[in-house]
């Protein structure tokens, strides 16, 4: 049995190598020596650097996004995380145990109880029900008959397919299928799903129905969830973190606010540049110094601006930020413009 270390993070990657090619070790040690970047390794040993030095963590119920055009190694890495891509170097750690030490059995075990998986494209079987494609792993795990049902029923509720048990795939719409995809994943109750660009192949009002309805069910059990998309904006809106990925790297990694509102390299800033930072500006970023007048009302630090500018509209003069006790600053109408017409220029 591999040792399980006391862990704190659902998922950690450390120092993640994936280099595809016959000379990948030379590939490697170049690489890391900052002798060769992507455009040389293939150069010089003909070999794809899929995923370079990345390290991240996802804390348990945390949504980490994972987000990048395409070729960035997005989906490579996602694919380490339950081990269906060997690494060229570094580790993955489920619930701080790693992944790379475990045997055929442990794997299968991992792979079966631990994690979930939702693709683009779920290959359902169409000769299946939707209740005996839901219980398909339950089924590989032996479980009974009746309760691999059961389950298969609450999951298809869950994702708002309810009454559709004894359907079969050709029944369904896409944007149905990729729920019963969903509900597959989630039959097992996985500590874990790994989501890889599940709602890219959908159409625009599907999709944000999805998202909206994933959301609600994440909030509801907890699940612990690394999600894959090429859409800036669905990290925006899904990612409790976001880690945005170039030719193989995190570029960046940290809150919808924050890579908005502070982008770290002029990649990420090119990225966020069409993006407006008022939903994503708080009651922090703009207070200044000083007392608000008496009776003005009180917002929190983290109040964000639209709150904030309803206020004004309400007929306030200025805004007192407080974390409930001690009084941090305020807020005025000209911080509120300021704020606005920053916004302006900038998109």
């Amino acid at each position: 049995m591999t040792e399980i270390m006391p862990h704190q993070n659902a998922i950690d990657c450390q120092n993640l190598w994936k280099i595809f090619g016959a000379r990948a070790d030379e590939a490697l040690v170049a690489a890391k020596n900052g002798e060769v970047d992507k455009d040389e390794a293939l150069k010089r040993f003909s070999c794809v650097i899929g995923v370079a030095d990345a390290s991240f963590s996802v804390a348990e119920g945390e949504i980490l996004c994972i987000m990048g055009l395409s070729g960035s190694g997005k989906s490579t890495i996602i694919r380490h995380v339950n081990r269906l891509i060997e690494p060229t170097d570094g580790q993955i750690l489920i619930e701080g145990r790693d992944v790379m030490g475990l045997n055929p059995k442990e794997l299968r075990q991992l792979r079966a109880r631990k994690i979930g998986m939702v693709f683009q494209h779920m290959a359902l079987w169409p000769h299946k029900s939707i209740a005996d494609n839901v219980a398909f792993g339950l089924e590989v795990q032996k479980t009974p008959k009746g309760q691999q049902r059961a389950a298969a029923e609450s999951a298809l509720e869950k994702v708002g397919l309810g009454g559709w048990s004894d359907r079969y795939p050709d029944q369904l719409s896409g944007g149905m299928q990729q729920r019963v995809g969903l509900a597959r994943a989630m039959a097992a109750d996985p500590d874990i799903l790994l989501m890889d660009e599940p709602f890219s192949a959908l159409d625009p009002l599907i999709r944000k129905d999805l998202q909206d309805e994933f959301l609600k069910l994440s909030r509801e059990v907890k699940k612990t969830t690394l999600f894959i998309t090429h859409d800036l904006d669905e990290a925006m809106k899904m990612g409790d973190r976001i880690a945005i990925m170039k030719d193989g790297r995190i570029d960046q990694t940290g809150t919808p606010e924050s890579i908005v509102l502070r982008p770290e390299t002029d990649y990420v800033s090119r990225f966020v540049s069409s993006i407006s930072t008022l939903k994503y500006i708080s009651a922090s970023e703009i207070m200044t110094p000083g007392k608000a007048k008496s009776g003005a009302p009180e917002f929190g630090a983290s109040t964000p601006l639209p709150v904030l500018l309803a206020a004004f509209t309400e007929g306030a003069e200025e805004l007192a930020i407080t974390d409930g006790e001690t009084h941090l600053g305020r807020i005025s109408s000209t911080d509120i413009l300021q704020a606005v017409q920053t916004d302006l220029k900038r998109v």
